[in-house]
């Protein structure tokens, strides 16, 4: 028998907002049929990682999330830049090893990892 991960689900107060800036961040589209109830993305091929579904919460989040997503990029400054510029917020810095990375908000707060190698040097 073999279980494997096929999705990840998020609470949002408008899964439909969250869900677009989600679209951006990862270049994948946002199912269609999305409500500030619910909304997906689907994962667009094996590499892309899982399926993310929204689903609209009544209690607005109050603590650091239990799970979050980790996003590898080749350009961390760049990439650091343009999830800024979509409205993700800066949390933490942070180095080990070879790798850095930096600690983001979503648009509701949801915390999310940016990890990127060090700069040689």
């Amino acid at each position: 028998m073999t279980t494997s991960v096929i999705g990840l689900s998020i609470d949002a107060a408008d899964a439909a907002a969250l869900a677009a800036f989600w679209s951006k961040v990862l270049h994948r589209p946002v199912n269609p049929g999305a409500t500030a109830e619910s909304a997906a993305i689907d994962a667009t091929d094996p590499t892309s990682g899982p399926k993310l579904a929204f689903w609209k919460v009544p209690e607005p989040k109050s603590v650091k999330n239990r799970l979050h997503l980790d996003l590898w990029t080749d350009e961390f400054d760049a990439e650091s830049k343009r999830l800024t510029d979509l409205g993700a917020t800066p949390v933490a810095d942070a180095e080990k090893s070879a790798v850095r990375w930096t600690t983001f908000a979503d648009p509701e707060g949801n915390e999310f990892d940016l990890v990127g190698s060090l700069p040689a040097g």
